[in-house]
């Protein structure tokens, strides 16, 4: 332990130099496999966390409120006379050496083997049996809530890791209840504590405040999906010109009639004919001039605030907060999308398997466990600069020439990124660098998109697809075709009018 500030703050200074130069020689070291490599990343993390709170402390130091600094430099740096500074000097070279007598292991202390020895421990990362060392998640308890609450519905395991940052078909009224946003927190916690321990290196802190401030922004322009923004508007907008009777819009089916309904501070409830009946008298009276009856009764909650018979009674602020989850949850989604895409091979490969081989299986990955840190020590020989598999040997040649992995795709919308094999190339399509590109161009990364790397084709295509949508619209009160009892066709619009006035 230093004896003054001055030699604290040099030690301190030291100490960084150290774990600096200790964490860049750590990452130029090429990990023998994928165990290796998290046991690196993690050393890493330790230095930077120490790198931190080292330079707290010179920060504090160098601040100086309890003014320790300044009385020491003004006591032992500084001196009136010449004759002043030799004898201050000395007495604090007299200090020094009393220091070393009553302290004779300050003279020993080396604290660049200390630091040496952050290189040659193995970190403790705790993983559950499902989890794999970090190749899979293990999303059982998520999965048991899902399916236990008012939300969710019974599935499958593998469909529901399939599907499982979709939340746009969940309703607002589901939303808004206090176990959807438990539901929300647990999933958070779990992918945020999954992602520190695969992926330590990861500044998780500064990707949520980025995604904060975006998404402040998106809301105020209404572009959060699913959250009152201008996607879900028009859906809750039906064009009643379209419409001339009341059982036209029962067709429409009770969820699209009660969205409109709400859209419009209409009482939503009632039959599918109530509905119907409710929003077509919007065809020939402005909603102004409607009977105050219609429309959906004003509550007092027990805060003050003012919500509708709806059910609308979540308040701005609480939408928000759990808009901010989902977005949060999609964010962690597309970072682990590769343990995404393993958890649901896994799960769909144990529906096949037997209890014997499960069994079987995870011994195999125990043995091969114990006897990974030996084959650490041996030298690979990979001539071919084959690449590595997922326990950290070259794989198959046979196999790399089966998958074309000597074959480059490039892809112009990516920013010409390289993806080696047919496979990886496939599967880019729904990564989050393929979706950020195409919507950098404005497009939407759907299926018919599919196979196109060009920034022109992909537009060339948007254009067609567009133009495609204007003239085939489909229009059922012009195109839908009625026959009556003589065999006369007429279109939809005709049929029902010619039977409203009595002719058919």
């Amino acid at each position: 332990m230093a004896s003054t500030v001055l030699e604290a703050t040099r030690a301190a200074h030291e100490d960084l130099e150290r774990l600096e130069r200790l964490a860049v020689r750590e990452l130029q070291r090429e990990p023998a496999n994928p165990r290796d490599r998290l046991f690196q990343s993690h050393r890493v993390r330790h230095m930077l966390d120490l790198v931190v709170s080292t330079s707290d402390k010179l920060v504090e130091i160098y601040e100086d409120k309890d003014n320790a600094r300044k009385d020491e430099i003004n006591t032992h740096l500084t001196a009136p006379t010449q004759s002043g500074l030799f004898s201050k000097y000395y007495e604090r070279l007299k200090e020094i050496r009393e220091y070393h007598r009553r302290n004779l292991s300050a003279r020993f202390v080396s604290t660049t083997d200390d630091y040496e020895e952050l290189l040659k421990e193995e970190p403790v990362i705790e993983f559950t049996g499902e989890e794999t060392f970090g190749r899979y998640l293990d999303l059982h308890e998520l999965y048991n809530e899902f399916i236990n609450s008012k939300f969710g519905k019974p599935m499958e395991y593998s469909a529901y890791v399939g599907c499982f940052s979709q939340t746009d078909n969940i309703s607002h009224s589901h939303k808004a209840t206090r176990q959807y946003r438990e539901y929300l927190e647990h999933i958070l916690e779990y992918l945020t504590s999954f992602l520190y321990r695969t992926e330590p290196l990861q500044d998780i802190e500064k990707i949520f405040l980025k995604l904060e401030s975006e998404f402040e922004e998106r809301w105020a322009n209404g572009e959060i999906p699913g959250w009152g923004n201008k996607g879900t508007e028009k859906e809750s907008e039906i064009d009643l010109d379209y419409y001339s009777t009341v059982e036209e819009l029962v067709e429409l089916g009770p969820e699209k009639l009660k969205q409109a309904l709400a859209a419009r501070g209409l009482k939503s409830g009632g039959t599918v004919q109530q509905r119907a009946e409710r929003l077509f008298l919007l065809k020939h009276t402005p909603l102004e001039q409607l009977d105050r009856k219609h429309f959906a009764k004003i509550l007092r909650t027990k805060d003050g605030s003012d919500t509708t018979s709806n059910g609308n009674n979540v308040k701005d602020d609480m939408k928000k907060e759990i808009a901010l989850m989902e977005v949060k949850m999609r964010r962690l989604c597309e970072l682990l999308d590769e343990a995404f895409v393993r958890t649901k091979e896994n799960a769909e490969k144990k529906l096949t398997l037997t209890y014997e081989e499960m069994e079987a299986e995870r011994e195999e990955e125990e043995v091969q466990a114990d006897t990974e840190s030996d084959d650490e020590e041996q030298q690979i020989y990979n001539p071919l600069k084959l690449p590595m598999g997922w326990d950290g040997k070259p794989i198959p040649y046979w196999l790399y020439k089966l998958h074309g992995l000597g074959q480059e795709f490039k892809c112009e919308i990516c920013g010409n990124h390289s993806y080696w094999g047919r496979r990886a190339y496939e599967r880019h399509f729904k990564e989050w660098r393929h979706q950020h590109g195409m919507r950098c161009l404005g497009i939407p990364n759907t299926k018919n998109f599919n196979e196109i790397t060009s920034i022109d084709e992909a537009k060339a295509l948007w254009e067609k697809i567009q133009a495609r949508q204007g003239v085939n619209k489909w229009r059922p009160d012009l195109e839908e075709e009625y026959e009556d009892q003589e065999g006369n066709i007429y279109n939809k619009k005709t049929y029902t009018d010619l039977q409203r006035q009595g002719l058919i």
